[in-house]
């Protein structure tokens, strides 16, 4: 039974780990963003100009510069929140792990005794 047991404990374990790979994927890949909305978001705020462009596909868009900075702290919070989540989630699975191992220390000592008594 505690070799089950063990087997489905490292089972899950490399599951979480693998989820905490793709979130640390998304993380550096939604920090990627925000480190470019933030230099956006400081170039349209120097600018004394009115209006500016904006890249909207393959064109360009003339848009109002204060239009744009709200869209760009609208996206900057959005992508902080998003960030926050990630980590709430990660941690969750860290602690999900640090649980398994305890479960593991918990059924290891007792198999290896099991394997004693039976002369292995």
């Amino acid at each position: 039974m505690e070799k089950d047991q063990t087997s489905q404990i490292l089972g899950q374990a490399q599951l979480y780990s693998q989820q905490i790979q793709n979130v640390a994927a998304q993380k550096a890949a939604l920090t990627m963003e925000l480190n470019e909305i933030k230099r956006a978001l400081e170039e349209v705020k120097k600018t004394k100009e009115k209006f500016v462009y904006k890249l909207s596909g393959p064109i360009l868009i003339k848009v109002d510069a204060q239009e744009l900075v709200k869209d760009f702290e609208e996206k900057e919070n959005m992508v902080n929140l998003r960030l926050k989540t990630l980590e709430k989630q990660e941690l969750r699975l860290k602690e999900k792990i640090e649980e398994l191992r305890t479960r593991m220390i918990k059924v290891a000592p007792s198999s290896k005794d099991d394997e004693e008594e039976n002369g292995r």
